[in-house]
């Protein structure tokens, strides 16, 4: 599925747009030669309803509306469409059909690569998740869809493969508080003031009781720092 980068990790739209191979005009993106990818957001104003469940190992994304078109004046007051006016399914139907066809057919669900917005041009890297269900969801008197991924712990090359890590160890990070430490450390490394390289870092690990709710445990490091910390408390 691409290149190499551990769930955390912080990087410009250059760099993500570099890791994946194409320029991303949207977020929703099915037929990458790197396997799907989507963008989400959970900041203030936000398009679209994406939701974090089970402390980040299941992740709701909300479908995409057409596009602003004579046809479709006005997005959010008509259903998510699920094929194009030619008949070819949209990106919601890609997923869609991707979804269906693991749950209908038993077999392996796709994996998709996830990366929420923190700020714009800057992102950071939630992780690879399986798509395993979607279903549309009444919204405001229209037709929304929905697609529930959960988060795959051990995808090669992709999140860190160190065997010291656990399930505890992969939980998302709530966007909120991304934004929020994002701010407090000025977009660099807390320990050096490195602003390339950087990853979200729990100050006390999650093996050690800490919380990915609070920006008081999450700061933000360079991949110097952040290797030489590991688990250790500060």
């Amino acid at each position: 599925m691409g290149g190499e980068i551990i769930q955390g990790q912080i990087i410009s739209y250059t760099e993500m747009t570099a890791l994946v191979g194409v320029s991303l005009q949207q977020g929703m993106n099915f037929r990458l030669p790197g396997g799907p990818v989507l963008l989400m957001s959970r900041r203030p104003n936000a398009p679209y309803d994406d939701q974090i469940e089970d402390e980040g190992r299941v992740l709701i994304y909300e479908g995409h509306d057409c596009p602003t078109t004579s046809s479709c004046p006005d997005p959010k007051k008509v259903d998510q469409p699920r094929n194009n006016l030619g008949g070819s399914l949209t990106q919601n139907g890609l997923f869609a059909e991707a979804a269906e066809h693991h749950k209908s057919q038993g077999v392996r669900p796709v994996q998709v690569r996830v990366f929420e917005k923190i700020r714009p041009g800057i992102w950071a890297f939630n992780g690879v998740f399986d798509l395993v269900d979607s279903w549309v969801a009444d919204s405001n008197g229209r037709k929304v869809f929905k697609f529930k991924l959960q988060l795959n712990h051990w995808n090669a090359g992709l999140v860190a493969s160190d065997p010291s890590l656990t399930e505890e160890d992969d939980r998302i990070i709530p966007g909120w508080v991304k934004f929020e430490v994002w701010k407090r450390d000025h977009g660099r490394c807390r320990k050096c003031g490195a602003h390339n390289g950087l990853h979200f870092d729990h100050i006390i690990p999650y093996s050690k009781g800490g919380s990915s709710k609070s920006p008081e445990n999450i700061q933000i490091l360079c991949a110097k720092h952040n290797l030489e910390k590991h688990d250790k408390i500060d």
